[in-house]
């Protein structure tokens, strides 16, 4: 064991604030990274605040993780020190289950170890995040990044990117076809930088005009505005896939009413609430509510491979990470373009 350096959350009502544990040491097949960047998601809050119930303290948050490899283990083919790596969401998972062999490890149906607020596949021994100074992960869950990229802004790819990518992929999009992007913030920037990557018609849509300059900013290539009835009624039968990341209570009706027949709206963005539904909105035009989470492994490295050639990088603020606190206020308040990073060498 060797000891680590990083911020960490000790009830529900605490501030993040200094915190030393202990990583493993290495094993064969290890990989040791020392974190540069690591990405602030809105889930950090959630999970910090046991908005979802369920969490693990002491807690150290992060799941956006880009560093520079320190050790291998002399079974590691994947990396060698000196490369740039990267830690998304999860650090491990049974492996032998339905679900992991497709390459599905987001959805183990045995037992996954996230990131943070997590057990490692004993069980047992809790996983502690990237607000911290190093890592140590099985190189299946580490991913290779270009080290032709600005690290701070990879380091949101791994859950924000992969989350947007994952169901565009999905859906095969394309060239000509129309995708709405319901919301425009973490989530929201990366899925319209990508879809546009990907040669969609992409349309923001959001209840703030104040959105709609960096809309199309971002590669969009229309903008709506969500709250004006007259617009919303207009957008009737014009996508084919809707993102919706908003993580708060809304409307799906309107949302449903612009696909077209045959269209699909994804959820990516978990609202804490039940969303209502109209039944004659999905029956009538054979529409299609859906779920997305993250991606596996090598869909997360097709994104980052993805990325690099289109150069498709998160917009992002770098902070300290004596800010961190302050940077959750901004975040609830929707105060940041479009992530916040944080700067590990300030810890």
């Amino acid at each position: 064991m060797f000891e680590v350096r990083g911020y960490a959350v000790q009830s529900p009502t605490s501030p993040l604030a200094p915190f030393t544990f202990s990583r493993r040491e290495p094993g064969d097949h290890d990989v040791q990274i020392e974190i540069a960047y690591c990405g602030v998601c809105h889930s950090d809050i959630h999970q910090a605040r046991d908005e979802w119930g369920g969490s693990i303290y002491p807690m150290v948050p992060g799941h956006e993780i880009v560093g520079r490899v320190t050790s291998v283990g002399r079974e590691v083919t994947k990396l060698k020190v000196g490369d740039v790596a990267g830690v998304g969401c999860m650090v491990d998972s049974c492996r032998t289950c339905p679900n992991c062999k497709r390459g599905l490890e987001q959805h183990c149906q045995n037992h996954l170890s996230l990131t943070y607020n997590s057990t490692e596949q004993d069980r047992k021994t809790p996983t502690f995040g990237g607000y911290s100074s190093q890592i140590v992960v099985d190189e299946r869950f580490t991913l290779t990044v270009s080290p032709m990229l600005p690290p701070d802004r990879v380091a949101p790819l791994l859950c924000a990117g992969i989350t947007t990518y994952s169901p565009l992929k999905r859906w095969k999009t394309g060239t000509g076809h129309g995708v709405g992007v319901l919301g425009l913030g973490g989530l929201g920037h990366m899925a319209v930088k990508i879809a546009a990557a990907m040669g969609a018609e992409v349309t923001v849509l959001s209840g703030s005009r104040s959105k709609q300059a960096d809309a199309i900013r971002l590669g969009a290539h229309e903008f709506a505005l969500t709250s004006d009835a007259a617009t919303t009624a207009g957008l009737a039968g014009r996508f084919d896939l809707i993102i919706d990341t908003v993580s708060a209570p809304h409307d799906l009706t309107a949302q449903l009413n612009s696909l077209k027949t045959g269209g699909t709206l994804v959820l990516v963005g978990a609202s804490p609430k039940p969303l209502e539904v109209s039944a004659p909105a999905l029956i009538l035009n054979r529409r299609t509510l859906a779920g997305s989470l993250i991606g596996g492994i090598q869909e997360t490295q097709e994104l980052l491979d993805f990325c690099a050639k289109k150069n498709v990088l998160a917009d992002v603020e770098v902070i300290p990470m004596k800010d961190i606190n302050d940077a959750y206020e901004r975040m609830i308040k929707g105060d940041v373009r479009y992530r916040f990073v944080i700067d590990l060498k300030t810890l």
